[in-house]
């Protein structure tokens, strides 16, 4: 009986091979004959059987291993395919069960991911299957560990944690494009050793970095338009935070799920995210995130009072100081970050004719507020304020300040500043200068150069 979910990871090497489902049972069928196998004939709707999440038993798994091995010029195995057990599914998004069968799912989804290059063509996971992911996941317990440490020893592990550092970054200044694949590169090296095992002493430090690791692979593919690869990379980084101890590493890996909602139109699902992690969060740091985060989808969603509750509360939390001991991983939540939240809340309820104050006064405090190293949402920040001055009449000054933000867009490449620019042309749409003019014509050449989305 077919599964619910399907297999994502047998439709996409299918995909890979350009061939119909008929010659794959074609192939699959000779290949059988070929090892003996003389009474294996499938046809057309089983190999669609298969996709949708029935299993075949052996020796079926293995002997499509070897036809889509030899078809799409890559070794795969049956649990590349996701033809082995390696836990519960949910509407594509892997839910792991042990920890070496989660490193395989995730060596699969990377192998596809860099196989596959720019292809989009895994499903995008909304409503209800998505907030229940992640309920399951940051509500998940760790699970014994292989204890040969084969994989990670001290200097691996602290090369490791060196690399992500300097990958996390890069990003933050110069956007994802140009290390995305990279980075999943070295996120498939991680996950092939942690099946080769992790040493129990070395359990935490590892299974941090990955978290690290796969939160940021998460939000460079989101950052280049790739929302479903997004979130398989962001739900293993959940379980690798659990695996790590940190439950509040999940949370924040949570709210960067709800920011790509906000950002694909779904602020209902997002708000739904953002629920799960406040139920879980501890530490100031990241109870001001989801705050602040809440308070930003209430003000898309058109809810004031709401909005203005949430908001407030982080207001409280920044000021009562988010402790000496806040981790790396959610440093980048400031006074500078929450500003940029009121700034798009402003937006947004000004969209609907009521703020509480101009958005353009908050992106100047957010602007005020950046420290150095986060060149990106820097340049967001700016092409936020040019729109907003726009929005608000003042079309001289929002000229002024749109040139100097096309002049630092010119140097990130990030979908995330391209889809501010497309806010930035809609708002200097009313105005006829000669100066409004030039800014709408650059804007749009670097909104081209840098599409929001890609091919699906």
């Amino acid at each position: 009986m077919a599964g619910r979910s399907g297999n994502p990871h047998l439709e996409l090497w299918i995909a890979a091979t350009g061939l119909s489902h008929g010659e794959i049972a074609r192939r699959v069928a000779a290949e059988a004959i070929l090892q003996g196998h003389r009474q294996i004939a499938p046809d057309t709707t089983r190999v669609r059987r298969w996709i949708d999440g029935e299993r075949p038993r052996p020796p079926v798994p293995a002997l499509l291993a070897t036809v889509l091995s030899e078809t799409v010029g890559q070794p795969l195995t049956p649990g590349d395919l996701g033809l082995t057990a390696a836990g519960a599914v949910l509407d594509t998004i892997q839910l792991p069960l042990l920890t070496e069968a989660a490193a395989q799912t995730l060596a699969g989804w990377t192998q596809m991911d860099l196989f596959l290059d720019r292809r989009e063509t895994l499903k995008l996971a909304l409503g209800a299957p998505l907030i229940l992911a992640a309920e399951r996941m940051l509500g998940g317990t760790a699970r014994r560990l292989n204890r040969d440490s084969k994989g990670f020893d001290t200097d691996t592990t602290a090369s490791l944690e060196e690399v992500t550092a300097f990958f996390t970054k890069a990003d933050a200044s110069k956007g994802g494009g140009l290390y995305r694949s990279a980075i999943v590169a070295q996120l498939a090296e991680v996950a092939r050793r942690i099946q080769d095992g992790v040493p129990v002493s070395l359990r935490a430090r590892v299974f941090s970095a990955t978290a690290d690791l796969a939160a940021l692979a998460g939000w460079v593919s989101h950052d280049c338009g790739r929302y479903a690869t997004a979130q398989r990379y962001w739900s293993y980084g959940i379980y690798a935070a659990g695996e790590a101890g940190q439950r509040d590493r999940g949370v924040e890996i949570v709210t960067r799920m709800s920011h790509q909602m906000i950002h694909l139109g779904h602020p209902g699902d997002a708000l739904g995210l953002l629920g799960v992690a406040s139920a879980r969060a501890n530490l100031p740091a990241t109870r001001a995130l989801v705050a602040s985060q809440t308070g930003r989808v209430h003000a898309a969603l058109g809810d004031e009072h709401q909005a203005e509750r949430h908001l407030g509360e982080a207001d409280g939390l920044l000021a009562e100081g988010l402790g000496d001991e806040a981790p790396e991983w959610v440093g980048y939540f400031d006074a500078a970050e929450h500003a940029g939240a009121r700034a798009v809340s402003a937006r947004d309820l000004a969209g609907i004719g009521r703020p509480r104050r101009l958005a353009s006064i908050h992106f100047t405090d957010a602007l005020a507020l950046r420290k150095p190293g986060f060149e990106r949402v820097r340049v967001m920040d700016r092409v936020g304020l040019a729109a907003a001055l726009f929005a608000e009449g003042d079309a001289e000054q929002a000229a002024a300040a749109a040139q100097q933000a096309l002049d630092d867009a010119a140097r990130v490449d990030s979908t995330l500043v391209a889809s501010r620019l497309n806010t930035l042309l809609d708002a200097a749409r009313p105005y006829r200068t000669t100066a409004v003019d030039e800014v709408r014509a650059r804007a749009a050449d670097l909104a081209r150069a840098r599409p929001t989305t890609v091919a699906s």
